[in-house]
């Protein structure tokens, strides 16, 4: 958690002055939901962000249902 807070300081709120409490909220919940959770690449995931992550894996899925798929036999029955 203290790594978060830290990052975020570093990267959305140092040098910065909001004029509202408001305007603070709308850039952390940007940071956080736009940049933090979405697009930052993460270790676990193999150094690619979430996004990325979940599109290789629905490619790599849609890949091999084609490559499991069998070609139609003909009917046999007159």
């Amino acid at each position: 958690a203290e790594n978060l807070w830290m990052l975020t300081k570093t990267e959305c709120v140092r040098g910065r002055v909001f004029a509202t409490r408001a305007e603070a909220n709308l850039a952390l919940f940007e940071y956080i939901d736009g940049f933090y959770n979405s697009r930052r690449i993460q270790k676990r995931l193999g150094y690619l962000s979430p996004i990325e992550f979940e599109e290789k894996h629905y490619a790599d899925q849609a890949t091999t249902k084609r490559a499991n798929l069998k070609p139609r036999q003909p009917s046999l029955t007159n």
